[in-house]
């Protein structure tokens, strides 16, 4: 059994989803909820919406939801499949069978699937190409059905995926493509599981065709598809972020199973570009609301930070590739700083209610939003049950059902534990027991359960912020024996680059893999983060800083013609908590970034 991303070729080999198994902690708390609640959740929320609606009835003119409504019925599929086959995990035959009936019968007799497409009363078959999201549909079709043949929990979607790329073949043969990328990791997955080199081909080809300007001109400009640079000539990623990232995530793919190094390296270097000027310190990116796409270099305002889920789910789908075909550790330390600072932000303690957007800096408190009302607006505001446009909530699901493949991988030579999690590891020729409270605490021990009487290596990932290099034991190891390994958790002071102007005379504060922020709801005294400067000059503690709060004159114009000096009367400390379980007391504001005292 395999996971989601097994490369033909590579520095370092994927895991499937039965060789680890998540036994506590802050991981495997969350996929025990995300397993029951969450899909149990989603489900309820995808039939009440009319959205699986529209597949039992495909000869509806106008189906209920957006034209990619139906790729959040396949993300549940997917997601149910790697939750049925995760060791511990939760069987959802009776659903996935009636899934798989329900898009099974809608395909047309050409292989096409869609419903808001193509029929009497609808618009003609890839009449929108910018925004009809049908071949973005079936790319997460595509990577439901290999799930369901990887796993053995719907095998029969595999039969309708390859009709359905058989048609995306014969349709896109010689020129097209879509405006939202994400069919290519679909087509590239598919042929890993088949061994049928036309769906790599095909892939490549709409890897290839970007670039060119070829889509309708459009007012957020072809950069918002995709289509203004080649992949191979950009220097960053531009436009919607989650379009940069899925098409990124493709071509990694397609690089790697046609071995084109140029292609990798290419985005290779736009990831670390964007990774240095165009990203939050949480990990997320995306800095613009209107076009829900990236700001320029250090245009990072944390007021307007779009950071959306879906952005988080596919910067860990592109590092965890980079990863597998390099070899470079380095790219797990941003796996964990989004899995900490945004998927886990993302969701409500019970499972049941969402983020889409994650801002870094909350001006006004939250609203409560109705346990039974869909959230309209989704660029920001307090975690909400549904959204009229709900892409974020199944793709966390997914990958969380999916994580454990995300941890550790495996070469001829022993085992790589990239991400630190109470669990149960079969890789590398080995058995190990990994024990440890990270993120809380940076202790991880590792007891060796079983292993072969000939050396083997078991490699530690050293995160940036820990300083120092990996940590590589290679010996022959014995039932019983431990290694431990110990991180540094003390609190530290983060300052931005002087180019991030809005965030310039700011600082942040982190442990370990965690962003800490200020909440409204733990500060006393009346006092409101507005008012409140920090001291940098003494070291932060591990949930709160010291600092003074101002007392800011309000004039009839809020600018001067000179400064005014800013009187420090009365110290304070700044309670903090990690920016992971903000939103969850009720109403509040919040923010990251702190202003700082004045020398």
């Amino acid at each position: 059994m395999t996971g989601p991303v097994v490369p033909s070729r590579g520095a370092l080999r994927p895991v499937g989803p039965a060789q680890v198994r998540l036994t506590g902690g802050f991981w495997g708390r969350r996929q025990a909820i995300n397993g029951t609640a969450t899909l149990e959740h989603s489900r309820t929320w995808i039939d009440r919406m009319g959205w699986s609606g529209n597949f039992a009835d495909p000869g509806t003119a106008r189906p209920r939801g957006r034209e990619f409504s139906d790729s959040e019925v396949y993300k549940l599929t997917e997601a149910l499949c790697w939750e049925s086959a995760r060791p511990g995990g939760v069987r959802h035959d009776e659903w996935l069978a009636e899934l798989t009936a329900l898009i099974g019968g809608a395909q047309e007799a050409d292989g096409y699937l869609h419903t808001a497409w193509g029929r009497p009363g609808q618009p003609p078959r890839y009449s929108d190409l910018n925004f009809g999201h049908e071949l973005y549909c079936a790319g997460h079709f595509l990577q439901a059905a290999v799930a369901g043949s990887r796993t053995g929990a719907a095998p029969r979607l595999l039969d309708i995926g390859t009709r359905l790329a058989d048609h995306i073949g014969a349709q896109f043969a010689d020129d097209g493509f879509c405006g939202h990328p994400g069919v290519e990791t679909g087509l590239v997955e598919l042929y890993r599981v088949t061994g049928e080199r036309r769906y790599l081909d095909q892939a490549a080809k709409f890897v290839a065709r970007r670039g060119q300007r070829t889509l309708p001109e459009h007012e957020f400009g072809w950069q918002y598809f995709q289509d203004a640079v080649p992949v191979r000539n950009g220097e960053v990623f531009h436009g919607h972020v989650v379009r940069a990232l899925y098409l990124a995530a493709g071509a990694v793919d397609v690089a790697v199973e046609t071995g084109d190094e140029e292609l990798l390296q290419a985005v290779a270097r736009q990831f670390d570009r964007t990774l240095a000027r165009r990203t939050h310190l949480t990990g997320g990116m995306g800095s613009r609301h209107l076009d829900e796409s990236y700001g320029e270099d250090f245009v990072l305002p944390p007021d307007r930070a779009y950071s959306e889920t879906c952005a988080g789910v596919a910067t860990i789908m592109l590092a965890h590739r980079l990863l597998l075909a390099t070899g470079e550790m380095r790219y797990g330390d941003i796996v964990d700083r989004v899995l900490h600072n945004v998927i886990a932000t993302a969701v409500a303690d019970d499972g049941r209610s969402f983020f889409y957007a994650h801002t870094l800096h909350q001006r006004v408190p939250t609203e409560v939003v109705a346990k039974d009302k869909v959230q309209l607006r989704f660029g920001g505001g307090a975690r909400a049950p549904w959204f009229e446009v709900s892409c974020c909530l199944n793709n966390v699901a997914r990958l969380v059902a999916s994580l454990g493949t995300y941890c550790v991988t495996e070469d001829p030579g022993g085992v790589q534990l990239h991400q630190y999690a109470p669990m149960r590891v079969e890789a590398g020729g080995m058995v190990l027991d990994v024990d440890t409270d990270y993120p809380d605490a940076g202790v991880v021990i590792v007891t060796v359960v079983d292993a072969p009487p000939t050396p083997r290596t078991i490699t530690f990932r050293i995160p940036e912020w820990a300083t120092g290099p990996q940590s590589v034991f290679r010996r022959i190891f014995h039932s019983g024996e431990q290694l431990r390994l110990e991180l540094p958790m003390r609190p530290r002071w983060t300052f931005p680059d002087p180019r991030a102007d809005a965030l310039r005379g700011c600082a942040a504060v982190e442990v370990g893999p965690i962003v800490m922020c200020a909440e409204s709801t733990d500060q006393e005294n009346g006092v409101r983060l507005d008012e409140v400067q920090v001291d940098t000059s003494v070291a932060p503690e591990a949930g709160a800083v010291k600092g003074h709060r101002t007392h800011p004159a309000d004039p009839g114009w809020p600018y001067q013609s000179h400064r005014t000096a800013t009187e420090r009367p009365d110290p304070v400390v700044v309670p903090l908590l990690p920016y992971h379980r903000w939103a969850r007391r009720g109403p509040s504001t919040m923010r990251i970034w702190l202003p700082v005292s004045p020398s």
